[in-house]
């Protein structure tokens, strides 16, 4: 396992190990939303990636990181969706037990994607705290070796090689790339993605006013919490990692607010005019830029969208 902040050549390293399991997923473009916005829109688009989010990067890129002795007694994790089924997906790959602890009110979705690979579920209330009690329960009675959803330097190794396709897969150079932040897995990876692959690219964020605890810490300088916590975007509930922040801190431009009405608002174009499943966290950053689109004029800019994980019994419109 790595001791510190990815470097250049650990990403490209990850890439390699996890290039034979997921999907090199097609970069899609918009006329329309691009009229809308002003600007020139790439949207790299994860939710059509194996598991149906990013998190299968850096779920495979720490698990395939573990040695045999570190795998024997399974692995652990504790996520309300993606990352426990990219848990799940490659522990089943290297034919290792998997322990998930999830949230009772996790998307059935996203619990029978976990069951369907073979993952044991353990559910516990919705609270950080809670996940966390109840994984270190498994851990001593299992042993199981634990991956961090978003405060894993292999995680966030892994998730920075959607950035760097991104990057290598249009042809011109971007202005801007914009990824939602929960805990800053994604965007702490695609913040060093774009300073070793595309230095002139500025890295931004989105995130749910009904989470706001990245844009707080980045202003204060200290991980804080949200002052309260309500939103459809489900994915990004958590807050930042004592290992993703500092990255954040430096390589990221800005990280702009938006209401759920603006996430649904940008969740509806995607599936209307770009025949694209979203899930509300994977819209964040779309809604993001056509909130500010006089700030984004004119630019070429990078639009992640994380996951497609949704549940249809549940729309939001």
């Amino acid at each position: 396992m790595s001791a510190g902040i990815p470097t250049k050549e650990s990403i490209e390293a990850a890439h390699k190990l996890v290039m034979p399991y997921i999907h090199r997923t097609p970069v899609m473009t918009s006329q329309f939303l691009d009229n809308l916005c002003s600007a020139k829109l790439f949207f790299k688009c994860e939710n059509l990636q194996k598991i149906g989010a990013f998190k299968a990067r850096g779920g495979l890129n720490a698990i395939l990181s573990l040695s045999e002795e570190q795998l024997k007694n399974g692995i652990t994790t504790h996520s309300s969706g993606n990352h426990a089924q990219a848990v799940a997906f490659a522990a089943a790959m290297v034919g290792a037990k998997a322990y998930i602890v999830m949230p009772e009110n996790s998307p059935l979705v996203k619990i029978n994607a976990v069951k369907g690979y073979g993952a044991e579920i353990t559910f516990c209330k919705n609270t950080p705290e809670e996940r966390e009690r109840t994984v270190q329960e498994i851990i001593r009675e299992t042993g199981a070796t634990f991956i961090h959803p978003f405060n894993n330097y292999e995680v966030i190794t892994g998730q920075a090689t959607a950035a760097k396709e991104l990057i290598e897969d249009v042809a011109e150079p971007l202005d801007a790339i914009i990824a939602p932040v929960g805990g800053g897995g994604l965007l702490s990876g695609t913040a060093l993605s774009a300073h070793y692959f595309s230095p002139g690219t500025k890295v931004y964020a989105g995130e749910p006013e009904g989470a706001a605890d990245a844009v707080l810490s980045f202003r204060s300088d200290k991980i804080e919490k949200a002052p309260y916590v309500n939103t459809i975007a489900d994915g990004l509930l958590t807050y930042l990692g004592d290992k993703t922040f500092p990255i954040i801190k430096t390589y990221v431009t800005d990280i702009l607010t938006v209401s759920d009405e603006e996430i649904i608002a940008a969740m509806r174009y995607l599936w209307e005019r770009m025949k694209l499943v979203v899930e509300p966290s994977g819209a964040v950053s779309l809604a993001a830029i056509l909130k500010n689109k006089e700030q984004f004029q004119g630019q070429k800019i990078g639009i992640i969208i994380t996951g497609g994980n949704v549940d249809l019994g549940k729309l939001p419109f």
